[in-house]
């Protein structure tokens, strides 16, 4: 049976997604004020983690999980991020987002071959309404998104690793929703460390002292306004809807960053971007409507 607000939760998924959409704008900020080299990503999650870390600290006394048990759910969602956010330092934007939202793909593969859980028919028709929406948008005169350099390979690996870290969510026994979240900013910014360590020829050096300390109010604020709020309901929806609900519905993050570009940075938005953002929002609203139940409902 569906959960109780199984609609609620579907259309604050696709809001939360789409904030991400607007993440464009600090981003840049941030770049401009020296925050470069894949550094702004690792002083969020750090921060995100310090925030959370005393909740934590009282839940694992309370004989709670704390979300240290999640160690690969965490490192495949929170590093799935992390390569996603790296790959538009290292590659064109449209190709990482092609690469990236190759999600689905990855869902509905999980969905099939490891969690022995078919979607059903209705998937024949969203997936590729999802996916063509996706090409016509970003995709259409790019050729095939095929990697290419470091950047392409980071943005495929990013969607492949959240795709499997929602499947893992899905199947996972956690205690509420903090686990998760814990669990994505602490092994997720592992990740992010070690990654900008490997990589710190392509990706640069850290910035110094100064420009961290300047920004620290910054980071702050988005913080607490941005990546927690969104991130709450992102690291728990998919043990309510399964991975592959889940990941057609994050689509919305491309409508709300193609819009807001248009209204903001004078980008174009003409036909090819009206259809293609209508096609992701009718494949998500087939599939919810279709949706006969959740992959699992937890308390």
């Amino acid at each position: 049976m569906p959960h109780a607000r199984f609609y609620l939760i579907c259309i604050g998924l696709f809001f939360a997604a789409g904030a991400w959409g607007l993440y464009w704008m600090p981003q840049r900020a941030l770049e401009a004020a020296g925050m470069s080299g894949g550094w702004g990503t690792i002083a969020q999650y750090a921060l995100c983690a310090v925030i959370l870390l005393p909740i934590a600290l009282i839940r694992g006394l309370k004989g709670r999980q704390t979300g240290l048990n999640l160690p690969l759910a965490g490192l495949l969602m929170g590093g799935g991020i992390v390569c996603y956010a790296n790959s538009f330092l290292l590659t064109d934007v449209i190709r990482a987002l092609l690469l990236f939202y190759l999600t689905p793909v990855w869902a509905t593969l999980i969905e099939i071959l490891i969690l022995r859980a078919p979607p059903g028919w209705r998937r024949a028709i969203t997936l590729p309404m999802s996916l063509a929406g996706v090409w016509i948008v970003i995709g259409a005169g790019t050729g095939l998104p095929v990697p290419e350099n470091i950047g392409d390979w980071l943005a495929l690996l990013g969607g492949a690793m959240f795709a499997a870290g929602a499947a893992r969510v899905q199947v996972a026994r956690i205690d509420g929703v903090f686990p998760m979240l814990f669990a994505f900013f602490i092994f997720g910014g592992s990740f992010a460390v070690a990654q900008s360590v490997l990589l710190a020829d392509v990706l640069g050096p850290a910035p110094p002292v100064q420009t961290w300390i300047a920004l620290i109010p910054w980071f702050l604020l988005l913080c607490v306004g941005f990546f927690l709020p969104t991130n709450i309901l992102i690291t728990w929806a998919p043990t309510q809807l399964g991975a592959g609900l889940f990941s057609i519905l994050i689509l919305a993050e491309l409508i709300f960053g193609t819009v807001s570009a248009a209204i903001w940075a004078d980008e174009p938005f003409g036909w090819h971007e009206m259809v293609g953002s209508l096609l992701i929002l009718s494949a998500g609203i087939i599939e919810v409507a279709l949706s006969s139940r959740p992959a699992r409902v937890t308390s």
